[in-house]
């Protein structure tokens, strides 16, 4: 099974609080081959989950090594608590072997956890002769976030199933999506400068401004919402200028929640500088992702700056497609 990665265009933060996200797949995939095994065990081979960056901890003897999500050995965590939750959904547990194969770092905040965890659950079940529907992988998928983060919204495991562009809402346990029809290119160059927060970090402080100041917070979240709202519109109409501008704005309310961070701002600033229409940090804050809109003509140079001040780049087409089966492990 592969899963493409992704990116969040609009609604970070505010989507937990009942405003809509407008999020799209990558053609950056994740590549999990299931083989069954008769004796039962089951084998996980993942030699090439990287992470971006890394924090080493030396204290009393000990040395913790941290991402995004933790250790980095709890990457393969979203393997196991895959094969866990699938097994308990079928009702069975089988033998077998899963080699994974990421095009994208970990803790980068391209939805790399969701995709291995959606895809593991559908390689998993399919190896043991059983096909879910993309509703059951979503939603599972979703549970093995949680279990693993403590703290996840159904979006990353939405759009990693399905593709596409997607607009999210959710409530409790209610998932709202509505896949939106987008024509023609949106060229995205994607910058990673280095994590100083995790997720999970940067939604607890949200929650912490928010009870204390909840009618200035929560005007900054109707906002985001609004954005989101006017962005779709924009998308629909293929309005590469209009959202530029909106992403632009989405940066600026991100910016107020206190989510983004220096690097962050110095990398948006510089794409803007070098042509982007519109640059914002994409994901929850605290380091990670700038994504920038350019016109195809200025898209090298907005990466050849982006380049100067994080720590790696990438371009990438937006809307791929969601979970399908592979069979050839090469590629």
């Amino acid at each position: 099974m592969t899963a493409p990665g992704k990116v969040t265009l609009f609604g970070e933060h505010a989507v937990v609080y009942g405003q809509p996200a407008i999020v799209a797949s990558i053609d950056k995939r994740v590549h999990v081959f299931a083989e069954p095994k008769p004796d039962g065990t089951i084998t996980i081979e993942a030699r090439d989950l990287r992470v971006p960056g890394v924090i080493v901890t030396y204290k009393e003897g000990e040395v913790t090594v941290e991402t995004e999500y933790g250790l980095v050995l709890p990457a393969i965590s979203y393997l196991n608590k895959a094969i866990e939750i699938a097994s308990k959904y079928l009702g069975s547990r089988h033998g077998v072997k899963l080699v994974v194969r990421s095009e994208m770092p970990v803790g980068a905040g391209l939805g790399t956890s969701a995709a291995v965890a959606v895809a593991t659950i559908a390689a998993y079940a399919y190896s043991g002769g059983y096909e879910l529907s993309m509703d059951e992988i979503a939603r599972l998928g979703w549970e093995v976030e949680r279990a693993v983060q403590g703290v996840a919204s159904p979006m990353d495991t939405s759009i990693t199933t399905y593709g596409g562009f997607m607009k999210i809402e959710y409530s409790g346990d209610r998932v709202k999506r509505e896949s939106l029809n987008v024509s023609g290119d949106l060229p995205i160059v994607i910058a990673y400068v280095e994590r100083e927060f995790k997720t999970r970090d940067m939604v607890l402080m949200v929650r912490e401004r928010l009870s204390k100041y909840p009618q200035l917070y929560g005007k900054i979240i109707e906002l985001i919402g609004e954005v989101a709202r006017a962005a779709e519109k924009a998308l629909v109409r293929h309005d590469l200028h209009e959202l530029g501008l909106l992403m632009n704005l989405n940066h600026g309310l991100l910016d107020s929640l206190g989510v983004s961070t220096r690097k962050l701002n110095e990398v948006v600033y510089a794409a803007r500088s070098s042509g982007a229409l519109g640059a914002k940090l994409t994901g929850a804050g605290g380091g990670g992702c700038v994504i920038a809109l350019s016109q195809p003509e200025k898209l090298e140079t907005v990466e050849t700056v982006m380049k100067f001040l994080s720590d790696f780049t990438m371009k990438t087409s937006l809307g791929s497609e969601g979970i399908k089966v592979k069979t050839e492990k090469g590629g």
